[in-house]
C-alpha cells in the first residue's frame, strides 16, 4: 500500500515533489535555503518557507502619538504611500481614532424553523442561561475581563434562523474561543429546544468590532508643483464621492486602503483573510459595494477624511505566539492591546487612501510607482542589490520589458568587467 503523502518524512516529500515536477538542483537549493525547522509544525505537508519583506511606515501620528508601523508586503510603493499619507495628515493630533467595542460573533445556524417568533421569544427569555453556558465553556476568559455579552435571533428566508452570540474575547484573536462557546450553546439548545442545528461557527463579519479613523488637514498641505491645495482637496473629495456610486471604482479604492491594512495585519501575526472578508462585506452593508472612506472639503477650507471598518484583531494568541517578529513589531508600533492595534491599523488605511487619491487626481498613480517598479523589474532579471541602481538608470523606456531589463543588466555587468 502506498504511504499517504502527509505521512512521508520531509526528505521523502521533497524528493517526490522534485521528481514529479523536474526541479533543477538550483531550484532544490532555493527550497532548502528557505527551509525553517520551526515552521514545519505550523502547516501540513511542509516544504519550505515563503518569505515576504517587512518595512516600516513613518510620519504617522495617531491620537497624538508618533508611531512607526511595521508592514509586510511584496508590492512596491505601499509603504512609501503610507509614509507619504502620514506626512500629509500630520498635525498636533494627526489621525484620531475611536473603538466603541470589540466583540466577535458566533452563529448557531438552525434550519427548518417552523415557528421563528417562538424561537426568538425563547432565546430572549433564556438569554442569561445561554450566556452562562457560553462562559462556562471557557471560564478563563472571565478572568481576563471577557465573556459572552449578548445573544439575538435573526430569522432568514425561507425557514432559517441564526442565533448570534456576541463575545468579548479580551486581547485574543478569539476564533477558537468563539467556536468553543457557540458549540456549547448549541448543545444546550439541542437539550432544551431540539432545533435542527446545521452548524456552529465564528462569523468574520465583525460588525461589533468597528474602528473609525478621522483626520482634518489644511488644504495647503495638499498642494503640488502644478496644483494649489484647494483644487487638490476638491478633487480628492470628488474621487471619494465617485467611489460611493460606482462599485467598479469602489473596488479599487478599497483595494488601495487594504494595501495598508493587510500589510499591518500580516506584520502583527493576525488573519488577513478574515479581515479582508469582513471589510468587503461591510463595504456592501446597504446592498451596494461602496468606498470605505469619505472625504469632503469644509467651509474653512480643510480636507476632512473618515474611515470606518470592522477590524477584529488580536494582541495575543494564534500566530502572535509563533513568530518572534510579532512581539518586536508590536513594540515598534507602541501597540500594547488589541484596541491599540485596531487604531493603528485603521490609521494606516486612512493614510494609504489619501496618498493614493492625491496621486490619482494630480500626476497619476504611475509616476510614483514607476521607480519602485523598475527596481522590482531589475531584481526579477537577476540584478544584485548593488547592481539595481545602475540597471534602473539604463531603463529609459516608459514601460520597459523584461528583455530590455536583461539587456541593461548585461550592459552594466560588461561595464563593470572592463573596470
Amino acid at each position: 500500500m502506498t504511504t499517504p503523502f502527509y505521512r512521508l518524512s520531509y526528505d521523502q516529500r521533497r524528493d517526490q515533489l522534485a521528481q514529479a515536477s523536474h526541479l533543477s538542483p538550483q531550484q532544490l537549493g532555493t527550497v532548502a535555503d528557505q527551509r525553517q525547522a520551526a515552521d514545519e509544525e505550523l502547516i501540513e505537508n511542509y516544504l519550505t518557507t515563503y518569505g515576504l519583506p517587512e518595512g516600516v511606515a513613518v510620519n504617522l501620528r495617531v491620537d497624538g502619538h508618533a508611531v512607526a508601523v511595521p508592514m509586510v508586503t511584496e508590492e512596491p510603493s505601499v509603504i512609501a504611500a503610507a509614509s507619504n499619507g502620514g506626512r500629509l495628515l500630520t498635525s498636533d493630533v494627526g489621525i484620531t481614532t475611536a473603538v466603541e467595542r470589540r466583540e466577535l460573533m458566533g452563529q448557531i445556524v438552525c434550519q427548518q424553523v417552523t415557528d421563528g417568533p417562538a424561537l426568538q421569544q425563547w432565546v430572549a427569555d433564556h438569554a442569561q442561561d445561554l450566556l452562562q453556558v457560553a462562559d462556562a465553556a471557557h471560564p478563563s476568559l472571565l478572568t481576563h475581563g471577557g465573556g459572552a455579552r449578548s445573544v439575538r435571533v435573526r430569522l432568514l428566508p425561507p425557514d432559517w434562523a441564526s442565533i448570534d452570540l456576541f463575545i468579548d474575547v479580551g486581547e485574543a484573536m478569539g476564533a477558537n474561543l468563539v467556536n468553543t462557546m457557540t458549540e456549547a450553546v448549541a448543545d444546550y439548545l439541542r437539550a432544551h429546544q431540539s432545533p435542527t442545528i446545521l452548524m456552529s461557527i465564528l462569523s468574520n463579519y465583525a460588525t461589533h468590532s468597528l474602528v473609525t479613523a478621522r483626520c482634518t488637514v489644511p488644504v495647503d498641505q495638499l498642494r503640488t508643483k502644478t496644483s494649489d491645495g484647494l483644487t487638490v482637496a476638491r478633487r480628492i473629495a470628488a474621487a471619494s464621492a465617485f467611489a460611493q456610486v460606482d462599485p467598479y471604482r469602489a473596488t479599487t479604492h478599497n483595494k488601495g486602503i487594504m494595501n495598508g491594512i493587510d500589510a499591518v495585519v500580516l506584520a502583527m501575526g493576525n488573519d488577513w483573510r478574515a479581515v479582508e472578508s469582513g471589510v468587503h462585506a461591510y463595504a456592501s452593508r446597504d446592498g451596494q459595494y461602496r468606498g470605505l472612506s469619505l472625504w469632503h472639503v469644509t467651509a474653512d477650507q480643510q480636507l476632512q477624511g473618515e474611515l470606518t471598518l470592522p477590524l477584529a484583531l488580536g494582541f495575543v494568541g494564534g500566530a502572535t505566539r509563533v513568530f518572534p517578529l510579532v512581539a518586536v513589531n508590536q513594540q515598534l508600533a507602541h501597540v500594547t492591546s488589541a484596541r491599540d492595534l485596531m487604531r493603528v491599523t485603521a490609521a494606516v488605511g486612512l493614510a494609504q487612501n489619501v496618498a493614493a487619491l492625491r496621486a490619482l487626481v494630480t500626476d497619476g498613480i504611475q509616476k510614483g510607482h514607476m521607480h519602485l517598479q523598475l527596481r522590482s523589474l531589475a531584481l526579477s532579471v537577476g540584478a544584485t542589490p548593488a547592481e539595481v541602481p545602475a540597471v534602473v538608470a539604463q531603463l529609459t523606456s516608459k514601460q520597459p520589458t523584461t528583455a530590455q531589463a536583461r539587456a541593461a543588466l548585461a550592459a552594466v555587468r560588461q561595464t563593470h568587467a572592463k573596470d
